[in-house]
């Protein structure tokens, strides 16, 4: 229990996420960069990248309280689960692009007023949804086979993870409806 609020080095991170690596059987690199998120996997160069500053502030945020190390053990199968979905990644990189240069193209006011963007925006967030949803499948069956985390612990970090990806769809979502019906609306009085 006293590890919960332990404050690891830089290269305690490193390692004990290089050794969960090897614990799995798995060749994917560890790169280390301030990118204001956790851990991610980048399909493109099959590397799991950490900002162990950013890993340590994530752990606090989960409630209840939970060992540093388990936390990092879990999101590292997690991003370790994203590169046994590689090959569906890469196939999604050309609508990615796609969505990612019609967002930069999107006047920023107009954004949430414009109904087919923010249908796009959906579509993002499906296939955001679709690769988490598998990610975990995949770290679940690495925990299955391997006993990494303790399943409580795993559950709680999946659960954690995933409403944050649902709760940005739910709020897009909810402006989706509102345009929808205003549209209908206007529509019905020109009717």
């Amino acid at each position: 229990m006293g590890e919960k609020n332990v404050r690891m080095k830089n290269s305690e991170i490193v390692s004990l996420i290089e050794s969960t690596i090897q614990v799995v059987n798995m060749d994917v690199e560890l790169v280390v960069e301030k990118t204001g998120v956790n851990m991610m996997y980048d399909f493109i160069k099959n590397e799991v990248v950490v900002d162990v500053d950013r890993v340590q502030k994530a752990c606090k945020e989960m409630t209840p309280a939970m060992p540093l190390t388990t936390y990092i053990k879990t999101v590292t199968i997690h991003e370790l689960g994203h590169s046994m979905d590689r090959k569906a990644l890469l196939s999604s990189l050309d609508r990615a692009v796609e969505i990612i240069e019609a967002k930069k193209q999107a006047a920023a006011e107009k954004r949430p007023k414009d109904l087919p963007f923010v249908t796009m925006l959906l579509e993002e967030h499906e296939t955001d949804i679709a690769f988490e949803e598998t990610a975990w499948a995949n770290a679940e069956i690495l925990n299955r086979f391997y006993g990494v985390v303790d399943w409580d612990s795993f559950e709680k970090v999946k659960d954690h993870s995933m409403a944050t990806y649902r709760s940005a769809y739910e709020e897009d979502y909810e402006i989706f409806e509102q345009l929808r019906e205003t549209q209908e609306n206007i529509i019905a009085v020109y009717n």
